[in-house]
This record gives structure tokens, sequence and C-alpha cells, in this order.
């Protein structure tokens, strides 16, 4: 009788103490860091300073930087992130409908008005007969390029085509242009071997290039290409996602993108 006492005890302790365990283990998780998918830059830069002004408030914040536009989605989507702030929104729905995700944005952040550069040319006005312009080969990137060409009076698009504008678009063309899509990041490694070319400004800061005095044409500030914090779209109205926007848009990461960027980065709000 004693034995079966204590071992229905023993039993019972084990039971308590795996009950708290658990429980110890769920609140560990809940009030872990909120893994933050950046792209290598401004943007890693901004997030560093929004996990700062975050940790005087006790939340954890860890960021995590990858170098190219495909992974912080995938990343995100297979749970390795709990949000990712790096891309447009026209860039986030199209990724979301080629590839089936179910990703949401939560909040605009910051702007990085696209330029137009040359390593070869002091002016657009120096462009010669059959020039190479490069610009971005992802389905945002191109018609972004397309309209900033269009603004620098390079050429003139069919009416109407908007964002979703090819080359296949250009209406008018009268230097014969040879426009050449590539991998956004490279662009600037490639720029010798082109006239010209529309550089995503985190690219161009990267390669040691200072926007507002090195481009030959910027977007202008309200350029409607805002980036956004993305998440999964089961989450969007997540506390801890929710918070991650209050820090960002925080006078403090407003006052640090304005003085750190020279205006070659602009705040949404």
């Amino acid at each position: 009788m004693k034995k079966s006492f204590y071992l229905l005890g023993a039993l019972l302790l084990i039971f308590l103490a795996a009950c708290s365990g658990n429980e110890a283990s769920g609140g560990s998780d809940e009030e872990g860091p909120l893994k933050v998918g950046v792209t290598a830059g401004p943007h890693e830069d901004v997030m560093n300073k929004v996990k700062e002004v975050a940790a005087e408030d006790g939340f954890e914040i860890e960021v995590i930087a990858f170098n190219d536009y495909v992974m912080p989605n995938t990343a995100l989507d297979e749970g390795e992130l709990d949000a990712n702030v790096f891309q447009t929104e026209p860039y986030l729905k199209d990724f979301v409908q080629e590839r089936g995700l179910d990703l949401s944005k939560v909040a605009s952040t910051i702007n990085f008005p696209m330029g137009i550069y040359s390593d070869q040319y002091k002016s657009l006005d120096e462009l010669k007969d059959g020039d190479k312009v490069g610009l971005p080969n992802h389905s945002t990137g191109e018609p972004r390029a397309l309209q900033l060409f269009e603004k620098a009076g390079l050429i003139e698009l069919k009416e109407g085509v908007g964002v979703e504008a090819t080359i296949k678009d250009i209406e008018k063309n009268p230097l014969n242009l040879e426009f050449i899509p590539l991998e956004a990041s490279q662009i600037p490694r490639q720029l010798e071997e082109l006239a010209i070319a529309a550089i995503n400004t985190n690219y161009a800061m990267e390669s040691g290039r200072v926007p507002k005095e090195d481009s030959l044409e910027m977007e202008a500030d309200d350029s409607p290409w805002v980036n956004v914090i993305a998440t999964k779209t089961e989450n969007t109205e997540d506390d801890r996602i929710q918070k991650l926007v209050d820090y960002y848009h925080t006078g403090e990461v407003k006052d640090f993108v304005q003085e750190e960027f020279a205006k070659s980065v602009v705040p949404s709000w």
C-alpha cells in the first residue's frame, strides 16, 4: 500500500514537473527574439536601429540579413522568420502570386528612390545611338526602371502600361538603346560594361555610390514604390508584429534614416 502511495506521488511530481517545464518553454518561445529578415545594406542598418529602440523597452529582435530578393520571402513562408522588411508592395504581390505563398503587407517603411547611374557618362545627354542600358530583371524592377527612363526622356512607353510595363511596351526609342535585363544585385558590378543602368538604391549604396550625388536621374521622393513590413497573412494582427510596426514608426528611427542616408532613403511615416 505504501509502495503504491509513493509510486503515485512520484508520478504526480513527474507530471507536475513536465507541465511546469512545458509552461516555461512556452513562455520562453513567446519571449524569444522576433526574427526579422532584411537585405544587407540600408535595410539592415535601419532594422538594427529598430532593434536598439525595441531593446530599450525589453522587446528583443533578431536581424537576419540576406543578399538577394528571394530568400527573405521563402524563409518567411517556411517559418524561419517572423517578418521581413526589404521589398515594395508590388514586388510582394507579384512574388506571392507567382509562388503561391500566403504572405501579406503589414505596414509601410522606407522608400529607396531608384536612380540611373553610369561609369562612362556624367550626363544623360552624352548617350550615343545603340548604347547598352541595364535594368533589373525581376517583374517589378523592370517596369519601375522603364518608368524612370521615360521620366528622364529616354523613351516613351505605351499609354497606360504603368507598373506592368516591359521592354516590349517601349513605343519610342530615339537613340535605339539596347535594354539588357540583369540580376538587380549584380548591376553595380556590371556597370562598366554598360552605358547606363537603373540601380536600386540599396545596391547603389552597397557599391559605394551616393545616390543623391552620383545618380544622373532619380525617382521623386514620393515614388509609389515604398517598402513594406511583411509577414504570414495569419500573423498580420499578431501583437508582436504590431509592436515591430510601432517600434519601426518611431521618431528615433525616422531621425536615424534622415540623418544616416542624406535623403537617399525616405521615411514613409
